[in-house]
């Protein structure tokens, strides 16, 4: 999300105003306009002296990771050298942001004494007080910028990710509509300069797909594709539908953070695997060979078959991959629910089972039930997932401002 200084004033107003400032008119698309910065300026002080303590800490954290760049043993150890430099990267906007907040603190208080010293020349004393106003709604953007950059992370957000789709109830119909949102996924992906592969597929018998998988790797893919976790339900007359009647289908999606073998211990005496001939297209190879595995995880009872790839080697590593991400997620979920019920999160649960999205297509909308807000339908399946992402986050970020502001104030 880019920060401005609307966004900025939206997360004062919603500290401020107790009440979320991301919610839409009743009947409208956009959000409702947010008020100044200059108008909340009672809301952020200046950081307090823990906060400074915290920040100048960070910084000289930094410091440290920017002189072992050049450390000769770093540079010769390429996995080190990654490692640093992520770690530095992950602490970078803040310490920027931390400066210029320095800086402009310096302003301040030049402008001020500027203003003492001015005595009776009104002038002085106006160009004084003009410096001063605008000092001041610069540094309380900061302050919102910087309170943001010090909320706890999501330790998955940097990750990659699978997004896994799953047919739910409504026949042929189903198939096709997560056909359609993996259109949309596709699309979005691609905006995104994201790196997509197919997984493992298997295709309705009218188009569609009955569930779907891919990898995708980029920029804190999963930070983004989380939000799209939950039921998809869609309301439409199906192109099967004689009658011309509206039919309610589902889709479940599923967005499971890349792990290895370091977060996930799998014993090989639960995994029970098994060969097959993979069939369809692909030549002799896929239809008189058995490439394809079905793999099934005792304990869980998660069964994966895999017929992607056209050796059983690479089919295996794939489904042990998948399994991997699936187990991952289970104890991921447990995990985040924990931290919802602890913080009494009221955006969702994030859980597969949750009704998340309705797609409308005779009213052509998009109706987002975390947010309560709608979106134009066409928008969405041209790829316009962002804004309703940005939305979520903005809201998750609110939610945890205003615990920071009521810890800070108890």
């Amino acid at each position: 999300m880019v920060w401005n200084k609307a966004y900025a004033a939206l997360l004062i107003a919603a500290i401020c105003n107790g009440s979320s400032a991301f919610a839409p008119p009743r009947h409208g698309m956009q959000i409702s306009r947010p008020v100044s910065a200059r108008q909340s300026s009672c809301l952020f002080m200046a950081l307090d002296d823990a906060m400074k303590t915290r920040l100048d800490g960070i910084r000289r954290s930094y410091q440290a990771l920017t002189e072992r760049l050049a450390d000769p043993d770093v540079i010769g150890n390429s996995n080190l050298l990654r490692q640093v430099m992520k770690d530095r990267s992950q602490s970078e906007e803040v310490v920027m942001a931390f400066d210029e907040y320095c800086r402009l603190d310096e302003e301040m208080e030049g402008a001020q004494e500027l203003f003492q010293e001015a005595g009776d020349d009104p002038e002085m004393r106006e160009m004084a007080r003009s410096e001063i106003k605008t000092i001041e709604a610069e540094l309380e953007e900061l302050e919102a910028k910087i309170k943001v950059l010090l909320l706890p992370k999501d330790p998955n957000d940097d990750r990659n990710c699978m997004l896994e789709i799953r047919a739910g109830t409504g026949g042929s119909e189903a198939n096709i509509f997560a056909g359609d949102l993996l259109d949309v996924y596709r699309k979005f992906m691609s905006n995104e300069g994201w790196q997509v592969s197919m997984m493992d597929a298997s295709s309705g018998d009218d188009g569609g797909y009955k569930n779907v998988c891919l990898e995708v790797k980029g920029d804190s893919v999963y930070s983004k594709l989380k939000w799209e976790a939950g039921v998809h339900r869609v309301q439409r007359v199906p192109a099967t539908e004689t009658q011309g009647r509206v039919h309610t289908s589902t889709a479940t999606v599923a967005i499971m953070p890349e792990c290895d073998e370091v977060d996930v211990k799998i014993d090989p005496k639960d995994i029970e695997l098994s060969t097959m001939r993979s069939g369809g297209a692909g030549g002799q190879n896929v239809n008189k060979v058995e490439t394809a595995v079905d793999l099934l995880h005792k304990p869980t009872g998660i069964r994966i078959k895999c017929t992607q790839e056209r050796s059983q080697l690479k089919n295996k590593e794939l489904a042990m991959k998948m399994l991997m991400g699936k187990l991952y997620d289970i104890e991921n979920e447990k995990r985040e629910a924990e931290e919802r019920a602890r913080r009494g999160d009221q955006i969702g649960t994030g859980g597969r089972s949750e009704k998340i999205r309705t797609y409308n297509w005779k009213d052509s909308r998009v109706s987002d039930h975390r947010l309560g807000q709608n979106f134009p339908l066409q928008g969405f399946l041209g790829g316009e997932v962002g804004p309703i992402i940005d939305g979520l986050i903005a809201k998750d970020q609110e939610t945890k401002l205003r615990e920071l502001s009521e810890e800070t104030s108890a």
